[in-house]
Formats: structure tokens, sequence, C-alpha cells
């Protein structure tokens, strides 16, 4: 795995954040929190930066669907240390944009993931809505 952009981990750069508190359920038998629970982690907060957002649901067939998913791990996360996952949007394309996030604990980098939506109707990418754009581009990384 390449080195991260060292501008990518730094947390301010996002503008959304949300706190996560560790489970013991989540360790793996090394004592760590395991890379499903991580990822699990990083669903919860891009659901929530989408909810923050203002994103529309899913109406008449047409819907935003993950295409991408991209996870590396930086370090190992413990028990019972919470953890935060900050989030940001990428500029985007006619019908996808991207999500950057960064997974810290104790003001830690452990995870990156990157993640590319796609608006679709079922069955091929659709453009996106111009205001729908235009909400997205204020919660862009800075």
């Amino acid at each position: 795995m390449a080195r991260p952009d060292p501008a990518l981990l730094d947390p301010t750069r996002y503008p959304f954040g949300n706190a996560v508190t560790t489970r013991f359920a989540d360790l793996d038998p090394n004592g760590h929190i395991n890379n499903v629970a991580m990822a699990a982690v990083f669903e919860d907060a891009r659901l929530r930066f989408i909810t923050a957002v203002g994103m529309p649901k899913n109406t008449h067939g047409a819907r935003f669907m993950v295409a991408n998913v991209t996870i590396d791990y930086l370090a190992q996360a413990y028990y019972p240390a919470g953890l935060e996952c900050r989030v940001g949007a990428l500029p985007g394309g006619r019908s996808s944009w991207s999500l950057r996030q960064l997974l810290l604990q104790d003001g830690r980098p452990v995870a990156t993931a990157h993640v590319t939506i796609v608006f679709t109707d079922g069955e091929r990418p659709q453009p996106i809505d111009p205001a729908l754009r235009e909400r997205l581009d204020t919660w862009l990384i800075k």
C-alpha cells in the first residue's frame, strides 16, 4: 500500500464528523478492532453524511448506488477507545460523486476510505440534479 497523501490525514479538512463507541464484539482474536467493524463504521458515517447533505430517498426507481469502496488500514484500533469518522465530498462527475473518509482513534489516523457513488435509474447512470450538486459542493473537503 502506498503512503496516503498527508493532507488527507488532517481531520480539519473534512466538514462532517461522526463519533462511534467501540464494542467488545468488534474485536478480532488479537484484541484489535477488526477490519469488518471498521468498514461498518465507514458505512454508518457515510449514511449519516448523506442524511446531513439532504440526499433524496430512492424514488421512481432512481437511486444512488455505491460503485466502489476502497479502504486503507493505517494502524490498529483498540477497544474501549472510541472512533471518530470524518467525511467530505470530492468534486463529482455528471452522474457520480465521491467521498473521502478518515477514521481516527484518539486523534490518530487508523484508516481511510474512498467511495464512489453513482446516480442511476436502476440500470444506467443518470445526471445528478444541479440543486443536489450545489448542496454537495458545500460539503467538499477543504
